[in-house]
């Protein structure tokens, strides 16, 4: 009985704190990003190294999107028009980004977010990592 009334109030403890990420720090969110690392519920990982496309998020509001882009070695980028919209949300102090598309709709939490670097759980449980996008600069 002891355990379960433990339990319980951790849990009551848990539940009742503030979100760990301060709503300010949405900003973040806006500008390029490429996918760091992928981890997988049964704890593997993929790490990416160099990556062809990065991701570019605009948000006003709590609402903006997200767009595929493929930066070129002159500094401009690359895109398709496809886009998809974006929406934050505060659901039980726990940030939910919901995307659609004109093929899909899902969401994903937001576990952190500052400003090199984010990360977010889809609803299967993989946790994607991303950094702040760096071009590559060339020398002339």
């Amino acid at each position: 009985m002891a355990r379960i009334l433990f339990f319980l109030s951790i849990l009551m403890v848990w539940g009742c704190q503030e979100s760990s990420i301060p709503k300010e720090n949405l900003r973040y969110l806006n500008g390029y990003w490429e996918i760091a690392e992928v981890q997988f519920p049964d704890g593997s990982k993929k790490e990416y190294g160099v990556n062809p496309t990065i991701d570019f998020i605009q948000l006003d509001n709590g609402t903006g999107f997200r767009k595929k882009m493929q930066p070129r070695f002159d500094g401009t980028y690359k895109t398709s028009h496809d886009v998809e919209l974006l929406t934050v949300s505060e659901v039980e102090a726990i940030f939910i980004l919901r995307y659609s598309s004109e093929f899909s709709d899902w969401e994903e939490t937001l576990v952190q977010v500052d400003s090199t670097s984010f990360s977010v759980v889809n609803q299967e449980g993989v946790t994607y990592s991303y950094k702040r996008f760096e071009p590559i600069k060339i020398p002339k």
